[in-house]
């Protein structure tokens, strides 16, 4: 049994509090668990509930519900095209961005039984939740501009013009909201209060941005862009802080708090992991292999293992990267 499960989560914490020289060794990666899915071959974003213990796969028409060791619990059906997949866990609900419906599906976390249909733009996409003010942000590919969508009634509040393709959001808990504009070079924030963009931040031209995560605690952007670079952005101020290598045609990014790595999953088939070393300062520290067309992925805050959808030859398949 590897080491660090041995100990348990709790008694890893206390070291990172106690042992100044313990570090996270992200070249420890490997792939622990592979899982057949089936189905059609054709999946976006994926999720982790760490509340309810639960990982939502979006998988074409359809999103499949897992345990974190990768036992299926369950399905949510009719959602249709669907790209992303959010846990309000606060209220109970969860929601899907049904791509070729224009609409998203609101549903009980418990049950998973369908709620409702909620109308958005065009080719809804990237979906996330903004806890500051209790509304659900649906980011509209086609139609550029996001829906605002109450979480606890699933009334639609407003929609907001964004002036270019959103492709993916991020939010800060404090009623900041982030989002790419990937054709545009740029990022917008808004203040989700007055729910209106308050800056436009541009990147380096030709970085087509994709993916993002974000250091809360010290305002920093992380965004995987289609150059095969990371960009870090201060939220603070708009000004990118630094750009480092990446794999290409990157579709997720996310950040681990608790070890400072940032995790950007690529097309090619890698992860490309980057150590904060300093609040804004960052190197590559590892490239972990994965599968051919494994470019979105999410993580488990407590055990730190990565979930990726693959094929694997002609097999839907889950993916579980861990130490």
């Amino acid at each position: 049994m590897n080491y660090l499960k041995k100990i348990g989560f709790s008694t890893l914490a206390l070291l990172f509090l106690i042992s100044p020289g313990f570090s996270f060794a992200a070249g420890n990666y490997h792939l622990l668990k592979k899982i057949a899915l089936g189905g059609a071959d054709k999946w976006d974003y994926l999720s982790f509930d760490p509340i309810n213990q639960r990982l939502y796969v979006s998988h074409s028409t359809e999103v499949d519900v897992l345990s974190p060791s990768g036992k299926v619990l369950g399905t949510i059906p009719d959602t249709p095209g669907v790209h992303g997949v959010i846990a309000v866990t606060d209220a109970g609900i969860g929601f899907t961005s049904n791509g070729t419906a224009n609409n998203v599906t609101m549903f009980e976390l418990k049950s998973l039984k369908a709620l409702a249909q909620v109308p958005t733009g065009n080719k809804p996409d990237a979906i996330g939740y903004d806890p500051a003010t209790g509304c659900v942000y649906v980011c509209n590919g086609e139609s550029e501009n996001a829906t605002v969508i109450e979480a606890a009634s699933g009334g639609v509040v407003t929609t907001i013009p964004l002036g270019g393709s959103p492709e993916y959001l991020t939010v800060d808990g404090k009623g900041n909201l982030y989002i790419n504009l990937e054709k545009k070079d740029a990022v917008v924030a808004i203040n989700t209060r007055s729910r209106k963009i308050v800056s436009t931040w541009t990147l380096p031209a030709g970085s087509n941005p994709s993916s993002m995560a974000i250091d809360k605690a010290n305002g920093k952007l992380f965004i995987g862009c289609r150059n095969k670079t990371m960009v870090v952005l201060d939220t603070r101020s708009g000004q990118v802080v630094q750009s480092l290598p990446i794999g290409d045609h990157v579709d997720a990014t996310v950040f681990d708090v608790t070890t400072s790595s940032i995790f950007n999953s690529c097309g090619d088939g890698t992860i490309t992991v980057i150590h904060q070393d300093a609040p804004s300062t960052y190197s590559v520290s590892d490239t972990i292999k994965t599968l051919p067309g494994a470019k979105t992925m999410t993580l488990d805050p407590e055990t730190h293992n990565l979930y990726l959808p693959a094929m694997d030859g002609t097999t839907f398949s889950l993916l579980i990267f861990g130490q």
